[in-house]
């Protein structure tokens, strides 16, 4: 019998039509694209999560309680603009992170990791390590700006930062190089675990779809139209979570974006060929 040259897997051909250098682009573009809708997710997340900070249960003010009420009451301290606070180093973060994530992946994809056993989870951790230390100093940023507020809704130290730039300035002033870096520990295996479960899941998701040939939707929006008719409005929150405040939604419009972005780019290189 002759031999056949061995095909890669189903999924992981579409990572080796788009080069790492145009993946770096398209996958930090996706996720700010993404990050502008669920920015206002963040703020609320981030004011939840230093609330209380180093106090005993019961022996401190919560002007924050619960997503709704606490969207409300940042819109009336802060005013609907409030919402947005730390945009500008939310999609600083985005692109940095996720540029240099996306990059490393598919430079993984196109030397043939992602095809080993255990190969798309490998990568996707590195990639989210790396992409985690590049966009450390912007975390650190956006997450000072979105904790500041009025007086009475503060939580957390307010460090009354003006720009992005001024607040990094400032921390680079005060406490070093370093400063930019602080809290970077927790942050690497955060995103490393976010990452390696991010992408090996929608990368095997995508492939088994491939295997099969064929698709439950046509796409977003028959996909909920057919999910409220056979199974009800609720259906559209199922799993909906604490741990998915932002993370869930943010996740879900970086990889549909990054693939549709992809596609267009594959698109615009075979009018090219």
């Amino acid at each position: 019998m002759p031999l056949t040259q061995a095909q890669p897997a189903a999924g992981t051909e579409d990572m080796e039509t788009v080069a790492p250098a145009m993946d770096l682009v398209l996958g930090a573009s996706a996720c700010c694209l993404a990050c502008i809708f669920t920015n206002p997710l963040e703020v609320v997340k981030t004011r939840l999560q230093l609330q209380g900070e180093l106090q005993a249960p019961g022996t401190y003010h919560r002007p924050y309680r619960g997503l709704v009420a606490s969207v409300a009451a940042v819109a009336r301290a802060d005013g609907l603009g409030g919402l947005q606070k730390g945009l500008a180093a939310s999609l600083l973060y985005q692109g940095l992170m996720n540029s240099v994530r996306f990059y490393c992946y598919s430079l993984a994809c196109q030397t043939g990791l992602t095809q080993q056993p255990g190969g798309t989870v490998v990568a996707g951790a590195v990639a989210g390590a790396l992409g985690a230390f590049v966009g450390s100093p912007a975390y650190l940023v956006k997450t000072q700006l979105q904790a500041q507020t009025v007086a009475g809704m503060a939580v957390g130290h307010q460090h009354h930062h003006q720009n992005v730039l001024g607040a990094l300035e400032t921390i680079w002033r005060q406490q070093g190089l370093a400063g930019l870096w602080r809290g970077v520990g927790g942050a690497v295996p955060r995103v490393m675990v976010g990452s390696a479960a991010q992408l090996a899941t929608f990368t095997s998701a995508k492939a088994w779809v491939h295997e099969r040939q064929g698709r439950l939707y046509r796409g977003l929006a028959d996909c909920l139209v057919k999910i409220w008719r056979q199974e009800g409005p609720l259906a559209l929150y199922k799993g909906l979570g604490p741990a998915y405040l932002r993370l869930g939604p943010h996740t879900i419009l970086s990889m549909f974006l990054w693939d549709e972005l992809r596609k267009l780019a594959r698109r615009g290189q075979r009018q090219d060929a």
